[in-house]
């Protein structure tokens, strides 16, 4: 697919689908069934520790470590990948690339037991690389085949369909589970067959409809190659280099992305231990804690739409800080939060402001790159480093509060911290026609 014109509606509809793609990775993997079945697996043998490498874990610290260090493998590696990918001109591939590593190693935790934690593991870091992988590419079309005006509305409905489909697997593993013998699956251990059967629906899932992106989605949106000189790798560092130089030189970037490291730190923390607050410190059932993760899916859609509508009027950076004001108040509820019914209404307001300020958040930032720039995958690889090592940076500290005072609930209050950071680099930020008003 050679050139083509900027908001073209099979392109923009292909290049959503792949939210709906990929995002059952975030939902069935990370949040709901591979943790639950995780957790089963690793205290299979009534202990309360697991042997891996020569060492003592505790299983869940274990768990975090895996993705801890997938997170700083992307960080490390992403930079350089996309600044060759924008070199050649063929973002595309290196989207392929990680998409089918991610649903491949997904898929493959069907044969994670008990007597191979280290392939567990293993897979827990490949499938995380691969999803974080393929989104720096994908985040890199945003700017590249929609006009600013309307990227907005693009990004929430990206979000807003991976939020739907990956609810739709979900539902439908969960039925899997509860039910295998309307699969076919019967017999001593059926359950936990059909709980392995699906990551093989996840993968499957990935891949599939990734079909759909891949078709449509231009290679080269630009049309053109630049000459190669010398070793990709070195392009690769050099790409970089003109990354950082542009971004010393642009204040309104260079303050959003300080504001959205520091915020989205708070996010993505949250993100990842919402169903370790609700187990370890309410006590909660696997089914209360995957019926949350539902709520949070659904409203998420809604409010992935309503910040991007009202950004509209009242601009982005002043709805990125109403965003953040919710965040500092959940944080607050967090703390004082002891029932199902109170968690449940929590994961209302979680769900409410995660979709918008993830969506406005990457257009936001696609409409202050500088508007001569081609090196797109190379800016956005940045943003996506922002939000891996923040994640890393989240979850360590999460940790080691908790470590240190036994109390998940200081480690959420804790949290508070960057998101009252976030808004006051926020407001920072120099007022311009294409993000305030």
């Amino acid at each position: 697919m050679g050139v083509f014109k900027k908001g073209d509606k099979k392109v923009v509809n292909a290049w959503a689908m792949y939210d709906w793609a990929n995002s059952v990775y975030h939902l069935v993997i990370t949040s709901t069934i591979f943790p639950i079945y995780y957790s089963g697996v690793t205290r299979s043998n009534n202990t309360d520790t697991v042997s891996f490498l020569g060492f003592k874990f505790l299983p869940d610290a274990l768990y975090t470590y895996a993705l801890s260090i997938a997170f700083l493998i992307i960080a490390a590696i992403s930079p350089l990948l996309s600044g060759i990918a924008d070199y050649r001109g063929n973002k595309k591939v290196f989207m392929q690339f990680f998409c089918y590593m991610g649903a491949l190693s997904c898929s493959a935790m069907y044969f994670f037991t008990a007597s191979n934690l280290w392939l567990g593991i293993l897979l827990v870091i490949f499938a995380c690389v691969g999803y974080a992988g393929s989104i720096v590419f994908y985040n890199a079309y945003l700017p590249e085949i929609v006009e600013p005006q309307d990227q907005n509305r693009v990004s929430a409905k990206g979000f807003a369909l991976g939020y739907i489909g990956s609810s739709i697997l979900l539902i439908i593993n969960l039925v899997m589970v509860s039910k295998p013998e309307w699969f076919g699956i019967v017999g001593e251990g059926a359950k936990s067959m059909a709980t392995r059967w699906s990551f093989i629906t996840v993968g499957l899932w990935w891949i599939g409809f990734a079909q759909i992106t891949f078709r449509y989605l231009p290679t080269n949106p630009f049309g053109e190659v630049r000459k190669d000189e010398g070793h990709n790798i070195w392009k690769g560092y050099q790409e970089l280099v003109k990354v950082w130089n542009t971004l010393r030189g642009e204040k309104k970037l260079r303050r959003f992305l300080i504001a959205f490291f520091v915020y989205n730190t708070g996010v993505r923390t949250i993100m990842l231990i919402a169903n370790l607050f609700g187990s370890d410190t309410l006590h909660l059932a696997a089914g209360d804690l995957i019926l949350t993760i539902l709520i949070i899916q659904f409203v998420a859609v809604g409010g992935a739409y309503m910040f991007s509508l009202i950004a509209k009027k009242q601009g982005d950076v002043t709805m990125l800080k109403w965003a953040v004001v919710v965040w500092i108040c959940i944080c607050v509820g967090a703390y004082f939060t002891y029932t199902l019914l109170q968690f449940w209404i929590l994961a209302f307001f979680v769900g409410l402001v995660m979709g918008g300020i993830q969506a406005l958040s990457r257009s936001t930032y696609s409409k202050l790159l500088p508007a001569d720039t081609q090196d797109h995958a190379s800016f956005f690889s940045f943003y996506d480093v922002c939000e891996n090592i923040g994640s890393v940076l989240g979850l360590f500290l999460y940790g080691w509060v908790y470590d240190f005072t036994h109390d998940m609930r200081n480690s959420i209050a804790f949290l508070l911290s960057f998101f009252v950071l976030g808004f006051i680099f926020l407001n920072r930020i120099p007022k311009t026609k294409t993000v305030n008003e």
